[in-house]
């Protein structure tokens, strides 16, 4: 909730304000900030309700906005120190967690830091927009938000916060028996370290907790939970499977446990190492390697977390993150903070979303239900985190798990009585995909869809990935309606006028704040609109992003330049508006000006450097360059549409079974979005105009990843399904493939859906991004799993926006050629004739 006065000026940015403070204190702080500021005319925001404020205060949460109850927006620094010093007073006695991005002001719950009161934005070093401030020189830079205090180069710390500053920094480690050696890992809760035990030279694990920070469900903070794992610790001194208690201590108000240094790598690390089905050369002999290696596992583990309870201990949070196998096979459980005692049959506060228990387990048995789903989820990962959505689901797990691995059958059916308890959930019957026809599974689909929606909502008509809470969130193209009214339409669906009307009275009235992109924003929606032949409303729509200020937007094409760009060309061709075809033009130019030379792009793609792949990275200019190109003729596009998927192929990496990734550095991704099968479908389109053998080879490279055989998502972003839209999409097989090793490739992928598949509404559905929920949108849920089907069994094949092959070329081999981007009625003609 924000308050600033009528009347009044408030900077676009200086030194404010943050109140920290517990639960038990946030009402009263809350009523002292409104009874100081209100009458001062002090502009301020605070969390509206105590789950937000607990929400953004759990051990998940980011540390840089943690412990912000308050904020307050003084208009000077004279203005500041004022209101710091009398709401010191009268705050005394209220306690809340440290802000780690801001300096501590004295003893309370203040706090100060540096930055933007207006949310404006400018491009990171990333290629992302991002919040920013004005420099010593005028100009915007990001308004970096860390976990950590500073004060920008050209602002000067105010005098009466020096002494502040120094007290901060008296705090060290100094005199401690431990040198701390590197991070391990952060939550909000604090951090973990690897440190050295100076008095023996041992090395040793350190683990932090900040007070009142990292709440969880039942709101214990960090420092009651490290304290629990103290006393369960010493409880299980002496077994092999736990690590050694050594020491706990406070420094700065912060806790830290001491404990042995177990030298293994974590069971999750293994699984990703040895797991088959991600590798396009996986045979019958790795799966029985594979296999063999599991059931060796399991029997470990198990007495591991029987050991425990022999000693009247439950762990509470079993999870392959939480196991440890050093090389001469020692297995070690880690993480005791949730732990609980047998006699008191209780259950964790936090768990594993892929292993947590339902609520009718308690003590022994949460154990063992994550047990069976280790069983299981080291045969298909992180699937079972599905199992709240439907828990009859674990019956079809095992059996396609049964059909890909050669696990005994009393393996797989004690996993599953394990989960399902002494009254299993009936299973509710829906088509398979890969194995029932297209009309029924098309059908099936539609139907979970329109069941699911709600026109009397006005955040979104169809429910989806959480993104789309954001301004404009529920309308755009990837998270919102247009994009499934999109799907609907390219497969046929009878139109829902009512539906349509609500997606063109966002468009044209949209929330403040709703984006202008392509995929996040008002260009997609003017796309889908035109195509369902409201093209008034898409060139209104189209307008008013063009009144924006675009200029500053990244290049890419889920919500950049390039995206804008396409799309208007598009509106240029069907609509016959001029104007859209010379800003297309324009905003190529500016493309080319900003995307630099092949090696003007660091070798890793994401975190702090941009991102590579066809929604976020360089192909996405690429593709618009590709389309100028085909439009003008000029030759010299083709030329910046080469250096652009250097740009991206230099972030990507050759993989042991040949197929081309794009490197994160801690990970590879094939995926459509930021990974090199979007790479390859635009090298594709790049070899229909001018041959390349390197692009030729990264092609080759790019459709190996189409044959791997696991994938843990479904959704067309970030899934399966956009291999399969691949497949139809420019990546079908390679001049040495027949068209049946295409055919076989295609069928696995089809069938692999059936890991996913989960019956609703009457139909068939499937889950968003980290499988939490089902999604009906186009990015992550089952609207984008049925355009990934169409494209490769509707009787009129769809194309990805911009995807469809360019004129006077021939669709990709093994789908049928065809005129259109779907049925959308009058629209084929005309877009033939463009």
């Amino acid at each position: 909730m924000h308050y600033a006065p009528l009347a009044g000026r408030t900077p676009a940015q200086g030194w404010k304000i943050h109140v920290s403070a517990r639960a038990e204190d946030a009402d009263r702080a809350i009523e002292a900030v409104w009874d100081y500021c209100v009458p001062r005319d002090i502009a301020f925001k605070f969390l509206r309700s105590l789950p937000v404020m607990t929400m953004l205060n759990s051990k998940a949460a980011p540390r840089g906005a943690s412990g912000k109850l308050v904020t307050i927006y003084p208009v000077d620094e004279a203005q500041l120190e004022l209101t710091l010093k009398e709401l010191d007073e009268l705050l005394r006695g209220v306690e809340g967690p440290y802000i780690l991005s801001d300096l501590r002001y004295g003893q309370g719950p203040l706090f100060v830091r540096y930055g933007g009161f207006a949310g404006r934005r400018c491009l990171a070093d990333n290629g992302e927009l991002v919040l920013a401030i004005e420099d010593g020189d005028g100009r915007l830079v990001p308004d970096l938000r860390e976990p950590a205090f500073g004060v920008p180069s050209w602002v000067t710390l105010p005098a009466f916060l020096e002494p502040h500053v120094a007290a901060r920094n008296a705090v060290t480690t100094e005199g401690l028996p431990y040198r701390v050696e590197s991070v391990m890992q952060f939550s909000n809760g604090g951090g973990v370290y690897l440190g050295e035990d100076l008095r023996t030279g041992e090395r040793v694990v350190l683990k932090e907790a900040r007070p009142h920070a990292g709440l969880d469900a039942v709101g214990r903070d960090a420092v009651a939970r490290l304290a629990h794992e103290r006393d369960m610790l010493e409880r299980l001194s002496g077994l092999d499977a736990v690590p050694a208690l050594i020491d706990y201590f406070t420094l700065g108000g912060h806790h830290f446990l001491v404990e042995e240094f177990v030298d293994g790598n974590p069971l999750q690390r293994q699984l990703v190492h040895k797991y088959p089905l991600t590798r396009a050369t996986c045979d019958d002999e790795a799966l029985a390697e594979y296999t063999a290696w599991v059931l060796d596992t399991l029997p470990k583990v198990r007495r591991a977390v029987e050991s425990l309870h022999e000693r009247g201990v439950v762990f509470g949070d079993l999870h392959p993150n939480n196991i440890l196998v050093t090389e001469d096979g020692r297995l070690t459980l880690i993480d005791y903070e949730v732990a609980t005692l047998t006699e008191d049959r209780g259950r964790a506060a936090l768990a594993h979303p892929a292993f947590g228990a339902p609520a009718d387990r308690q003590g022994v048995d949460v154990d063992l239900y994550a047990l069976a789903c280790l069983c299981l989820g080291l045969f298909a990962p992180q699937l079972t985190i599905m199992l709240p959505l439907d828990r009859a689901k674990v019956t079809e797990l095992a059996r396609l798990i049964g059909e890909t691995f050669p696990v005994p059958r009393e393996v797989l059916d004690e996993a599953v009585r394990t989960v399902t308890g002494p009254a299993p959930a009936a299973a509710t019957p829906y088509p398979k995909p890969g194995r029932d026809g297209w009309p029924l599974l098309r059908e099936a689909m539609t139907r979970a869809i329109l069941a699911s929606a709600t026109p009397e909502r006005e955040d979104r008509l169809f429910p989806g990935d959480v993104a789309q809470f954001q301004p404009g969130g529920g309308v755009n193209l990837a998270y919102g309606a247009a994009g499934v009214l999109y799907a609907l339409a390219s497969t046929g669906a009878e139109r829902r006028p009512e539906y349509e009307d609500w997606l063109r009275a966002k468009a044209l009235a949209p929330d403040p704040g709703t984006g202008i992109g392509f995929y996040d924003g008002l260009h997609g929606v003017a796309y889908v609109l035109d195509l369902l032949g409201h093209r008034q409303d898409a060139i209104d729509t189209a307008d008013l992003c063009l009144r924006q200020k675009w200029e500053s937007l990244e290049l890419g094409l889920f919500g950049g330049l390039a995206g804008m760009g396409l799309n208007l060309l598009h509106l240029g061709g069907t609509t016959g508006e001029r104007a859209f075809t010379e800003v297309a033009l324009q905003i190529t130019g500016i493309c080319s000006d900003r995307l630099g030379g092949p090696d003007d792009v660091p070798e890793v793609s994401g975190g702090s450097h941009p991102r590579a792949g066809l929604m976020y990275g360089s192909s996405g200019p690429a593709l618009l360059f590709l389309h100028a190109y085909e439009r003008t003729g000029d030759a010299s596009l083709l030329d910046r549409a080469a250096v652009a998927l250097r740009q991206d192929l230099r972030r990507c990496v050759t993989g042991e079974d040949g197929t081309l990734q794009v490197d994160q550095g801690w990970r590879t991704l094939p995926y459509l979005d930021e990974g090199s099968v979007g790479v390859g479908m635009v090298l594709a389109r790049y070899l229909a105009h001018r041959e390349d053998e390197d692009f030729r080879a990264a092609l080759d490279g790019c459709r190996r990843v189409t044959r791997g055989r696991y994938f843990v998502q479904s959704g067309l972003f970030t899934g399966r399904s956009g291999m399969i839209g691949a497949l139809g999409w420019g990546l079908g097989p390679g001049p040495d493939a027949s068209r049946t090793d295409h055919t076989t490739d295609l069928a696995e992928q089809l069938r692999g859906l059936d890991w996913h598949a989960l019956p609703h509404g009457g139909g068939l559905a499937f889950p968003g991004n980290q499988l939490l929920r089902l999604s009906m949108d186009f990015a992550t849920g089952t609207a984008g799993v049925l355009f990934a089907m169409s494209a490769v069994l509707h009787d009129r094949p769809v194309f990805l926006p911009f995807i469809e092959p360019p004129v006077g070329t021939s669709a990709p081999s093994g789908v049928p050629a065809h005129g259109s981007a779907g049925r959308f009625g009058p629209h084929d003609t005309q877009r033939k004739e463009v």
